[in-house]
């Protein structure tokens, strides 16, 4: 008979059921944290309003493609709170409600969408990355970032996140690698959102769960309801405290659903069944949390009123002032790209140029 030489499993966590009630008495301090609490919905219930006009200002022509959050906001808004200023983030392209909470400006996030790369000389620490477009590749910035913490010996910590279907790119699998290997103060998080574009997450991966992947590396890792704002935050907390004392990296997989089309470039209805869209509207996370806070009444229809029509205008602001941005020097596509523009590039350069004079 063979000998078992290791085995391992994958715990899962979560605190809020769909309709909002805690499903035990063991939960984190954050569940009765009201203040808190009220801060974190404020800021979910802001990101998706924000979203929302960010979609209706490509469909009028006023930005460029956009990738929509909504229904990632508790596991974005855990990412982001839970970090400190001095920690290193290091997105993709959706995570707005993440780069809301460390800073960056909504005039920003808009600027950068419209087509103006100035957008990614934002607001907030200057040391986290910029919007990564190339699926994955973030991972191994964000595990380079790590390694530096690592040898100038300073208490920081990077946090990355991909998705479901970045998580079989080698990027991702290779900064695992590197974190466990070098025992890096990394938290690795996999938005599970059950759809990489129009490949369902069945048809992705037969494994059980994508977390298992960091078991492979070596990691410990973990799934969260990604819908669940205390169980996302709480998986976040603990994987920078263990990594910010010495305790090497996390993989966090956060189950969610991604409730619209990939980018306003998508047509998800062409791929995707109505009826699964809306049992997922069933769970999504900002009416799971107010749901929770107005059952401990702490919440009331007065508050969200006012909160909705301060988001709003707030995001109304942020859009007047993205509206009311200089265009972008068409030259900079071409001085920019190489130390000496090569010739057919100068020539394009010309030809652009006089087009837009």
């Amino acid at each position: 008979m063979p000998a078992t030489i290791a085995s391992f499993k994958i715990d899962f966590y979560q605190f809020l059921a769909a309709d909002g009630r805690l499903i035990s008495d063991d939960v984190p301090p954050l569940a009765t944290d009201w203040e808190e609490l009220q801060s974190l919905y404020r800021l979910m219930v802001t990101t998706r309003i924000f979203d929302k006009k960010a979609v209706a200002l490509q469909r009028t022509g006023k930005m460029g493609t956009y990738a929509s959050s909504l229904g990632h906001e508790a596991a974005h808004i855990a990412m982001g709170s839970a970090m400190r200023p001095e920690d290193c983030y290091a997105p993709t392209y959706r995570e707005h409600g993440a780069q809301l909470c460390r800073g960056v400006t909504m005039p920003e996030i808009l600027r950068y969408w419209g087509g103006d790369e100035h957008g990614c000389d934002f607001s907030g620490p200057r040391h986290d990355f910029s919007w990564c477009i190339p699926i994955a590749t973030q991972c191994l910035h964000a595990a380079g970032a790590a390694l530096a913490f690592k040898l100038r010996g300073e208490q920081r910590v990077a946090v990355v996140q991909v998705g479901d279907g970045g998580s079989s790119k080698g990027d991702f699998l290779e900064a695992i690698n590197a974190a466990s290997a070098f025992q890096l103060p990394l938290v690795l998080v996999i938005i599970n959102n059950q759809w990489a574009i129009s490949v369902p997450r069945s048809k992705q991966n037969s494994a059980t769960t994508l977390a298992q992947k960091g078991i492979a590396g070596g990691l410990p890792s973990i799934q969260v309801d990604g819908n669940d704002i205390i169980a996302c935050r709480w998986a976040m907390e603990t994987a920078i405290e263990k990594a910010r004392t010495g305790g090497g990296a996390t993989v966090i997989e956060m189950l969610t659903y991604r409730l619209t089309d990939h980018t306003t470039a998508d047509d998800a209805r062409r791929y995707r069944d109505e009826q699964e869209v809306k049992n997922a509207w069933q769970t999504e996370p900002v009416k799971r949390l107010r749901n929770y806070l107005q059952a401990e009444g702490v919440w009331n229809d007065k508050k969200e009123l006012a909160l909705l029509e301060q988001a709003g205008v707030e995001v109304a602001q942020a859009v007047e002032e993205y509206l009311s941005m200089p265009d972008p020097d068409v030259a900079g596509m071409f001085d920019y790209m190489f130390e000496n523009t090569p010739a057919e590039l100068e020539a394009q350069r010309t030809q652009a140029l006089k087009e837009c004079n």
